[in-house]
């Protein structure tokens, strides 16, 4: 690969790495601290928070006719998530299994956890749920389908995607004949690497 190519996505880690100091500056400045993978706030920040809750005849009040109107769409999301849910963690404990690939671990990419904020209200906590399981399928599909084009495809395509996934900024050219035949088996064990 490029020597540049892999100074950037060194930095990128670098940057990515200085990113998650700053969440966690401004997590501080809302007085909130991770133990583990539990969000904790002091008690008088909870009773803060639940003082700026909506009631729910408020908040269908504000709510806007198309938001109302649109909810049921929304929601008739859930079929087909939870079916690419499904099929995702049955394919991978298939196809995976039979490649030698580790498991993507579901957990890191759905992560449901907003309802826990006691400013929400009922509503709005099953709107972040719905929201939080949605886009972290969405995440976990795409990291299983990432791992399933190393190992089968691991060549940039000819036109420039819209933000690729991670393992697409490594692989070969576009048109590297010669890296595909002599590399492929490269990209194959590399999966099977722990991450």
């Amino acid at each position: 690969m490029n020597e540049q190519i892999v100074e950037i996505l060194d930095r990128i880690r670098e940057l990515e790495g200085r990113l998650e100091q700053e969440f966690e500056k401004s997590r501080a400045a809302y007085t909130c601290r991770l133990r583990g993978k539990i969000a904790e706030f002091r008690q008088d920040v909870i009773e803060q928070h639940r003082r700026l809750r909506q009631s729910l005849p408020q908040y269908f009040r504000t709510a806007s006719f198309v938001n109302i109107l649109a909810g049921p769409v929304i929601y008739s999301m859930i079929v087909p998530l939870a079916l690419l849910d499904a099929w995702a963690t049955l394919y991978q404990h298939i196809c995976f299994r039979a490649y030698g690939i580790p498991r993507v671990a579901r957990k890191t990419f759905i992560v449901v956890d907003r309802q826990h904020l006691a400013y929400l209200n009922f509503i709005e906590k099953l709107n972040c749920i719905y929201c939080g399981y949605g886009n972290g399928v969405i995440a976990y599909a795409r990291e299983i389908a990432s791992r399933t084009e190393q190992y089968w495809c691991p060549v940039k395509h000819a036109l420039r995607i819209r933000d690729p996934h991670q393992r697409y900024l490594k692989f070969l050219e576009y048109g590297d004949a010669e890296g595909y035949r002599v590399k492929l088996e490269d990209y194959r064990e590399e999966l099977q690497k722990p991450e």
